[in-house]
């Protein structure tokens, strides 16, 4: 108890004379207030340009782009693992393309599987490479793999660009088609549209699906607009062969490969564009412990792309680069300063109520207050996400409202997420059940039927 008398006794002297605006104030309350004082001022420095995104995204209509003629040949590349039920939906959307299907390839990588997610791709026509390492685990160890497999056969430079996808993704019958017109316009690398198949299904699945369709729409887009470099989101983006070539295949092994992508891309001057009207589906987790452990990956894997590339990106966003400091705060998580006010005001309630035998009603009111701003600045977000997205939201509508309120909720679970993530040694790739085997059409009738009955 002396200890923490003499460490109050410290900040009482150096703190309280000046704090002026409230002389009642004890020495914790008022470190309290001066550590909520830095990270709110450091966290809008950080992240109050997204609100110009989301600005220009709200005023400026997506960026389309112009026909082109459709002579690139590509090369699509899957990552498959245990994929049996939903893969060939996506083999038979990539079949249904505009695009001239002479001048597509598909190849499929078996990822240490124990179904018939081989069989049922070579039954596609899809060309399948099986791999089994329980050692090196991961889509980035899959997508190396497959690609020494190509190199192998006709060469990395036999195709324009590449393809990538997830087993469990649909696209749009067009989705390579308005692709290429965006390699057209000179993009060497090119992200796109990223919609869900079970938006409806519960509070989680939508979380995901409303912050991807927030993503797609109020950021990617107004970078593009702006000319800045877009981000890989996971799935349904191009690769120019330039870059692969460059690569030696694929590289990247985090656990977030797409951001290390994107990372190294940009480090070596490539702009990633963005393609509003390219829309893909894929299916997101309906459970708390799949998106946890998901989550939690991706947590680990923003901490990993930190520890290699931070440096490089810092050095550029000094040289005053947007899109290195852009990417800096993308891979810099907003759940880490929250985490960090979060467990200094716990910590600072604990200290007052053992020195002054107390509960603070100051220190409370900051942590409701800290809670509270964090439900509605997402709450916001994801309400004006559903209204631009309204349209391309496949569920009852009702339902969609109704699923909004629990939107922020699912975004302050990263707060714990991220801790854990922090603190653990050892996050590996798991993968993630997919069961939903529908077309794009079956995605829009669902949300049809559902707008019918009610």
């Amino acid at each position: 108890m002396r200890f923490f008398e003499a460490v109050v006794g410290f900040f009482e002297k150096i703190l309280l004379p000046s704090w002026e605006i409230d002389p009642s104030l004890n020495a914790v309350e008022t470190v309290g207030f001066y550590i909520t004082l830095f990270i709110g001022t450091l966290f809008t420095l950080c992240y109050a340009y997204q609100f110009f995104y989301l600005f220009v995204a709200c005023v400026v209509k997506p960026k389309k782009y112009k026909s082109v003629p459709m002579d690139q040949r590509y090369a699509v590349v899957i990552a498959a693992r245990n994929e049996e039920r939903v893969l060939p939906l996506l083999l038979a959307s990539i079949k249904g393309q505009t695009y001239p299907l002479s001048l597509i390839d598909i190849y499929v990588v078996a990822d240490n599987c124990t179904d018939r997610t081989a069989a049922v791709a070579r039954e596609a026509g899809a060309r399948v490479f099986e791999r089994q390492n329980k050692r090196l685990v991961g889509k980035g160890y899959a997508l190396a793999f497959l690609f020494d497999r190509i190199r192998e056969g006709v060469g990395l430079s036999a195709y324009d660009a590449y393809l990538f996808f997830d087993a469990d993704n649909v696209l749009r019958a067009d989705f390579i088609e308005q692709m290429n017109k965006a390699y057209g316009a000179g993009y060497r690398v090119i992200t796109s549209y990223r919609n869900a198949k079970n938006y409806g299904k519960n509070w989680i699945s939508a979380g995901y699906a409303l912050w991807f369709l927030r993503e797609s729409r109020h950021l990617q887009n107004p970078r593009a607009t702006l000319g800045c470099s877009a981000a890989i989101s996971g799935t349904g983006f191009l690769v120019d062969g330039s870059i692969i070539q460059r690569n030696g295949g694929w590289k990247h092994f985090l656990l977030t490969e797409d951001i290390e992508f994107t990372a190294d891309c940009i480090l070596h001057g490539d702009r990633v564009g963005y393609c509003h009207e390219a829309e893909l589906f894929d299916e997101q987790p309906e459970t708390f412990r799949q998106s946890w452990r998901q989550r939690k990956r991706w947590a680990k894997g923003m901490f990993q792309v930190i520890r290699h590339y931070g440096g490089g990106l810092l050095s550029g966003a000094l040289r005053l680069r947007w899109s290195s400091f852009d990417m800096m705060m993308n891979i810099t998580p907003a759940f880490v300063l929250s985490s960090v006010q979060l467990i200094a005001n716990s910590a600072l309630l604990l200290l007052n109520w053992i020195v002054y035998g107390t509960l603070s009603p100051t220190l409370l009111n900051c942590l409701a207050e800290f809670l509270i701003f964090g439900y509605g600045i997402f709450f916001v977000l994801g309400l004006v996400a559903l209204l631009s997205e309204w349209h391309r939201i496949h569920c009852s509508k009702p339902r969609a409202v109704a699923l909004l309120f629990t939107f922020p909720l699912f975004m302050l679970t990263y707060i714990p997420i991220s801790l854990a993530a922090f603190f653990s040694r050892r996050v590996e790739w798991k993968p993630v059940e997919h069961k939903r085997a529908m077309t794009a059409e079956d995605i829009e009738n669902a949300g049809r039927v559902s707008k019918n009955r009610n």
